[in-house]
């Protein structure tokens, strides 16, 4: 039976390179994917667009492509990955100038685009968005993006065209994996609906990387994980029946097993029967996991109900400005010495008339996670020391650096043994949803070649 194996290079944008030239060196793999898009990482690079035109896609793009390009060519595995973000044609030409300058030749890049919508928000004026009850028209005045979640389709041509490297845009994070099992096994939706919610799953396994072999699973004592500081990212040998192995390679650090894969599975999902993807609405409740050998375990089970008849787009745009300032205190009744620094600012806050459209005040070390209504109820001492985190969300940067300013003032104007003093403003830019129907976008595929 035909087996394709598949690594991953990356589950952020600003993920270690180490292990992704680890899995190129010793994985023999036929595929490397990386996955380097959160929801806000487009809006971020359309925001780089608008400053350079030949900006918007990953800011490490250059450093991993001088790692993985020479592995890429001299052990034929082709590389997919969505790192050109907002810009994947420059993420592509600057590819082509980094082989050169490298001395590699015979590769052929696909660029997949067709997902930046940005320039026809007109017609989803009045379009609902998901995270609140607004339409978009009201959102006009301060939009940055419009980027579509697009299913393997583009990759899957790209592929088929005979493409070493494809660099997409905004794809949903499974379709990188998604894409290369379907061209090499030709399964569709219609004739493989078990193959194909194998896909969802695996593609779901890998695209947070170091997730699944161990490094967002870790907890000393209850849940150990050995050699975290040299963890090694997952690889997939994937059948023809759609069931596949997951594992690493061999002597990297990380632990893969049964409940590392278990927790991967259910990362994001809001509903296990129908995770929603733009390839299949896939149906993991009947996924079942088997142990075969050390780091080795067997997935099976996943399938799917169809095609959603609508696409997810996420909607870039400047939303406020984040005044914060921090300042600590040590000692006895350090606590007592923060809550009083604390009132002092919130009044002066009051007597200065900033306008704050929310205000947050943590004790870092006492409350700064669960909030006191939980934090109190748990606290059994009083803390040596603690850390004092005043947070505003303002309608403009001069409000937000008064508030920052404010708090840096409890230097010498606040309670006694106050250091550390740090202060930040920074502009926010927040994402939403809206959907549109399947049929409004469609993958539009370029080559360069080197």
């Amino acid at each position: 039976m035909k087996t394709i194996r598949i690594g991953s290079g990356a589950g952020y944008a600003g993920d270690r390179i180490e292990p992704a030239v680890e899995l190129m060196e010793k994985g023999s793999l036929d595929y490397i994917i990386f996955e380097c898009l959160a929801e806000r990482t487009v809006a971020l690079g359309q925001k780089d667009k608008q400053y350079n035109p030949e900006l918007g896609y990953n800011q490490r793009l250059k450093e991993r492509m001088i790692k993985i390009l020479p592995l890429a060519k001299k052990n034929h595995i082709k590389v997919i990955t969505n790192m050109g973000a907002a810009n994947p044609k420059a993420a592509a030409a600057e590819t082509c100038v980094i082989a050169r300058e490298l001395g590699i030749s015979g590769l052929k890049i696909a660029c997949v685009t067709g997902d930046d919508i940005s320039d026809r928000l007109e017609q989803y004026a009045e379009n609902e968005i998901l995270e609140n009850d607004k339409r978009l028209k009201e959102l006009q005045d301060s939009l940055i993006s419009a980027n579509v979640y697009m299913g393997a389709d583009g990759i899957v041509e790209a592929l088929a065209r005979n493409a070493d490297i494809v660099i997409t845009g905004r794809v949903s994070d499974p379709a990188l994996t998604i894409g290369p099992l379907v061209y090499e096994f030709g399964w569709t939706l219609e004739k493989c609906p078990d193959q194909m919610g194998q896909a969802v799953l695996a593609g779901h396994l890998l695209e947070c990387a170091g997730q699944v072999t161990g490094g967002y699973y870790a907890d000393p004592g209850y849940k150990d994980v050995p050699d975290l500081d040299r963890l090694g990212f997952p690889l997939l040998e994937v059948s023809e029946d759609g069931s596949f192995i997951v594992t690493k390679v061999e002597d990297s650090g990380g632990l893969v097993c049964v409940d590392t894969c278990k927790e991967q599975t259910i990362y994001e999902i809001h509903d296990p029967k129908a995770y929603m993807t733009p390839d299949a609405i896939a149906d993991f409740s009947m996924v079942h996991y088997e142990q075969l050998g050390k780091n080795c375990v067997k997935a099976a089970g996943a399938t799917t109900h169809g095609k959603p008849d609508s696409l997810k787009v996420t909607i870039g745009y400047q939303d406020c400005f984040i005044g914060e300032g921090m300042i600590s205190y040590g000692g006895r009744n350090c606590l007592e010495r923060a809550r009083l620094a604390a009132k002092i600012v919130e009044s002066r806050f009051q007597q200065m008339k900033l306008e704050i459209e929310e205000l947050r005040i943590d004790y870092i070390g006492c409350n700064s996670l669960y909030l006191s209504e939980i934090s109190d109820k748990l606290t059994q001492t009083d803390p040596i020391e603690v850390r004092l985190h005043v947070s505003a969300r303002t309608p403009d940067e001069e409000t937000a650096r008064a508030v920052a300013d404010e708090v840096e003032t409890l230097y010498t104007n606040g309670p006694a043994g106050g250091g550390g003093a740090r202060k930040y403003v920074e502009e926010v830019f927040s994402v939403c949803s809206i959907f549109i129907p399947r049929e409004d976008i469609r993958a539009e595929i370029s080559y360069m070649e080197v």
